[in-house]
């Protein structure tokens, strides 16, 4: 879910805006970022005067720097600790996430790929989790009656959650961030499978529709794949 982003209050003096509603805020201050370090604010090359022709040419050239003044933020969840691990991977962006500490166990939510899983596999791995979860509620309860505070029980009952134990978290970056982020989780192999955790590889294309709408011409090459 989408929940925050770029809005402008004001342009940097000298800048021509665009029509009203004709560019989005967040491709707008790139723009302006970029036209700040040249002073280009008459607009002399046709094929950068829109918007959309001058974020093609930044992004051609590589001047991501532009790109990191604009940012969005988003709150993801019905997805698990083993993703929000590699999530936090991507240093350039910012996170707040449920503390497994203070708060009770969440659900289980099964990976993509245990999809196709039928049975007896399929009982197994049910049992599984609900032995896991039916463990830590056991040993929160102890340790609570042995005296130990919620937290202190919480953080060590929590050792027996399988990965794919729910988990809820904010993430905010800069358009740039964002870009690294959806280049590595998007990319495919010759065969066109994803190369990243499919559970990961799902998110990501979920951000990146939301991010074509909030900056369409920062994420003009990127192309939703199916």
């Amino acid at each position: 879910m989408l929940i925050a982003r770029t809005i402008m209050v004001d342009d940097i003096p000298g800048y021509q805006p665009h029509a009203p509603f004709d560019v989005t805020d967040a491709d707008d201050l790139g723009e302006q970022g970029g036209r700040l370090c040249y002073l280009s604010w008459n607009r002399p090359n046709p094929a950068t005067a829109t918007n959309q022709g001058y974020l093609a040419n930044i992004l051609g050239q590589g001047h991501y720097s532009v790109l990191e003044h604009s940012s969005a933020s988003f709150y993801i969840d019905g997805v698990t600790r083993n993703f929000t691990h590699e999530l936090i991977r991507h240093r350039h962006l910012s996170f707040s996430e449920v503390s497994q500490r203070y708060v009770d166990a969440l659900g289980f939510v099964a990976h993509p790929g245990l999809a196709s899983v039928t049975r007896p596999a399929r009982y197994w791995m049910d049992e599984v989790v609900e032995d896991a979860q039916d463990a830590y509620g056991t040993l929160v309860d102890n340790l609570t009656e042995q005296g130990q505070g919620r937290k202190q029980a919480r953080q060590a009952a929590r050792h027996v959650l399988p990965g794919g134990t729910e988990t809820k978290i904010l993430v905010t970056g800069n358009l740039r961030a964002w870009r690294d982020l959806l280049t590595k989780r998007l990319a495919t192999n010759a065969q066109g499978e994803p190369l990243a955790d499919l559970e990961f590889y799902e998110v990501a294309k979920r951000i990146l529709v939301e991010l074509k709408r909030v900056a369409p011409n920062t994420f003009q090459d990127f192309e939703v794949p199916a």
